[in-house]
């Protein structure tokens, strides 16, 4: 496929995402995803109890869903462009879509700010525990959207730029395409958010996953920092509080993404969580100039969005510069 034609892909694709999203039932390469580790996850608890055993059998998983991914999509779009060229454009837009999550992230916010604008703060609660691994029911008004706002900026780097940014690089691969580098991502990530787990049964079966995943996300992530710090139009003030509070946390991606956003929004996030019961202390993050509100979240997907057309632009000037 032209490297003309790739670029038409990135734009059809990043355009369904924005209009359409996931409708709710179609087939998604996720669920799949997600019923490959839940299986392998359950046989591995229920036959492998050494530390090596769940070990390598977490490496066999992370490896074989992650190339497995990439391969099937692959073969996927060779089948669908050998029986119809504009067949196989139309299912590879539909394919990169299906990975970027730009409208679920929006449609999430707005799930749990619409009820919470109305008064119904048990409802937004509720709304929220569907997104969130946090205990809700007890969090006020301003946990709420600490919560919401952390969710947002998080999941904007793994599950929006960095699906877009192994989709571009894929575009300037001659037979691969941005398809399989994308799935092979998002495999990564769906590993992660199942069984990269610092806690039993997980431990040992999903560090490999866990690791691989930071690996892989780290680059997108700065890049995104740097693009959401130029966009800001004070980039040195972005970056040095990003130097001095992303470091903290423990993840080497999620800390620097919310500390970015947070730094443009003049907000604070981080603070005491609870889960299952249990304490767990979050570093603060960004410098709480201002309390976090719902604007202050629009304000954060319009940055994902203006990042995402940005990357899209530059992809796709040199795609048509090679073409």
């Amino acid at each position: 496929m032209s490297y003309i034609t790739e670029s038409r892909v990135l734009l059809l694709a990043a355009s369904l995402d924005y209009l359409i999203g996931d409708p709710w039932g179609w087939p998604h390469p996720v669920r799949v995803m997600g019923w490959i580790i839940s299986q392998w996850t359950q046989l591995v608890i229920t036959h492998c109890h050494g530390k090596w055993q769940r070990r390598l059998a977490g490496v066999g998983l992370g490896i074989g869903l992650i190339l497995s991914s990439g391969l099937v999509g692959w073969l996927i779009l060779r089948g669908a462009n050998y029986l119809n060229p504009l067949f196989g454009i139309s299912l590879e837009a539909v394919m990169l879509a299906s990975c970027l999550a730009g409208k679920s992230l929006r449609g999430a916010a707005v799930d749990v700010l619409q009820p919470l604008s109305d008064g119904q703060i048990d409802l937004a609660r509720s709304k929220l525990s569907l997104y969130v691994g946090r205990d809700t029911e007890k969090l006020s008004e301003p946990e709420i959207l600490r919560a919401v706002l952390e969710t947002v900026t998080e999941n904007a780097t793994d599950g929006v730029m960095a699906p877009l940014f192994y989709g571009i690089v894929g575009a300037f691969l001659p037979g691969v395409g941005s398809v399989p580098l994308a799935l092979a991502y998002k495999a990564a990530s769906t590993l992660d958010s199942m069984v990269g787990y610092r806690e039993e049964p997980y431990q040992d079966l999903g560090w490999f996953s866990a690791k691989l995943e930071d690996y892989l996300t780290w680059l997108p992530c700065r890049l995104t920092v740097i693009t959401l710090a130029l966009l800001s139009g004070k980039p040195q003030k972005v970056l040095n509080l990003c130097r001095r509070d992303g470091v903290k946390d423990s993840s080497p991606n999620s800390g620097w993404s919310e500390c970015a956003y947070a730094a443009i929004l003049g907000v604070q996030v981080g603070g005491t969580n609870w889960y299952r019961g249990i304490a767990k202390h979050k570093p603060l993050l960004g410098d709480s100039v201002e309390p976090i509100t719902q604007d202050k979240i629009y304000q954060a997907l319009g940055l994902t969005r203006y990042s995402i057309l940005i990357w899209l632009a530059i992809g796709i000037c040199l795609l048509h510069a090679l073409g």
